[in-house]
C-alpha cells in the first residue's frame, strides 16, 4: 500500500505523517516493540542481591544484613529458598532498595546495551521473520478453501503452523540470536496470522470468568472451540494440561479445546512426553506437539 504524506506542526517541530484517504496511519517506533520487565524490578533486585549487599558502605549494616540473611537460610537450601531469604532480608532492611537503585544507576550503560539488544531481537522476530511467515502463508491459497466446524478449522490451522515449523524451515521464526523464544505470546501472534479469510470469529485472551484463554474460535453460540498454547519450558505445563483448559471449556460453553505445545530440545520433548504419559494424554488427538528444534532439521543438501 502506498501512502500520501501530510505535514503536521507540533510546538516547534515538524513531522511528515503518512495518511490513507482521510485517516492517518499510526506508526509504532521500533523501540516500543519490546515487552519485558523494567530495568529496575523485583527479580533484578533479588538476582543482584550479593552485589548490592557488597556495595553497602556501612560495615556494621552490611554485617547485620548478612547475619539476618543466613539466619533465614536453611542449611540444605535450594535456589527457591535462597531467593525467599533474599526477599526477607530486603523486607527487613528496606535501605537495600536504595542501594539497588544506586547500583543500577552506576551500571546505566548496561541498560542501554540491554535495551538495544531487545529492540534488535524484536525487530528480527516481529518484522523480518513474521514478514517471511506471512509470505509463506499467502502462497498456500488452497489453505483458505475450508469447510467444517470451528474444531476442524482450528485443527487445520494448527496443523498448517506445525508443518511450516517442522518441515518448511519455519522453526527459524522462533529463534533470535540462535536462541529460542521465551514468550508464549510470540507463538500466539504467529498463530493469529493464520486466521486470514475465515468465517469464524477469532478472539484472543478471552476471559469468561475463570481466567483468559489464548484463543476462542466461534461461529455463533453453538459452535465454539478453544486453543491454548504453551512452551514446553513453562513451569506450569503439567497443571495446565491437567486442569486449566477443562476449566476454560466449562466457562466458555466450548466443548472443544486444542492444547498446542512447542519444544526446542530433546530435554523439553522428553519432559512433555513424560507429563502426557502421567496424565494419560499420550494418544489424545487434542494435544498437539510442535518440534521447534534447530539441530534436527538439516538443509536438503545435507539431509
Amino acid at each position: 500500500m502506498q501512502f500520501n504524506y501530510a505535514t503536521e506542526v507540533w510546538e516547534s517541530r515538524r513531522f511528515d505523517l503518512p495518511w490513507d484517504g482521510e485517516d492517518y496511519v499510526l506508526l509504532t517506533p521500533k523501540d516500543m516493540l519490546t515487552k519485558d520487565e523494567n530495568w529496575i524490578n523485583r527479580s533484578g533486585l533479588l538476582n543482584d542481591y550479593n552485589d548490592i549487599v557488597a556495595s553497602v558502605s556501612d560495615d556494621q549494616l552490611r554485617a547485620q544484613i548478612n547475619n539476618y540473611f543466613h539466619s533465614r537460610l536453611p542449611e540444605d537450601h535450594n535456589k527457591k529458598q535462597e531467593q525467599e531469604a533474599r526477599a526477607d532480608a530486603v523486607r527487613a532492611f528496606p535501605n537495600l532498595i536504595e542501594y539497588y537503585i544506586r547500583y543500577k544507576e552506576d551500571h546505566g550503560e548496561e541498560a542501554e546495551s540491554y535495551s538495544e539488544s531487545k529492540v534488535a531481537e524484536s525487530e528480527q522476530l516481529y518484522i523480518e521473520q513474521v514478514r517471511k511467515f506471512v509470505r509463506d502463508l499467502f502462497a498456500a491459497t488452497q489453505f483458505y478453501d475450508q469447510a467444517g466446524n470451528t474444531r476442524q478449522e482450528a485443527r487445520d490451522r494448527v496443523t498448517f503452523l506445525k508443518d511450516v515449523i517442522e518441515n518448511k524451515g519455519g522453526h527459524r521464526l522462533f529463534y533470535a540470536n540462535d536462541k529460542p523464544i521465551r514468550r508464549e505470546s510470540d507463538l500466539q501472534l504467529l498463530f493469529r496470522l493464520t486466521w486470514f479469510a475465515t468465517p469464524s470469529d477469532v478472539s484472543r485472551e478471552v476471559n469468561d470468568g475463570r481466567g483468559p484463554v489464548d484463543f476462542k474460535i466461534s461461529r455463533g453460540s453453538l459452535d465454539k472451540s478453544l486453543v491454548e498454547f504453551k512452551l514446553a519450558s513453562n513451569t506450569k505445563l503439567r497443571r495446565n494440561l491437567e486442569k486449566q483448559v477443562d476449566v476454560y471449556k466449562a466457562a466458555s460453553d466450548a466443548p472443544n479445546a486444542l492444547k498446542v505445545i512447542l519444544f526446542f530440545s530433546d530435554e523439553e520433548r522428553n519432559k512433555v512426553l513424560g507429563i502426557l504419559e502421567e496424565l494419560g494424554l499420550t494418544s489424545n488427538p487434542d494435544v498437539i506437539l510442535i518440534d521447534g528444534r534447530a539441530d534436527n532439521k538439516p538443509s536438503g543438501s545435507k539431509a
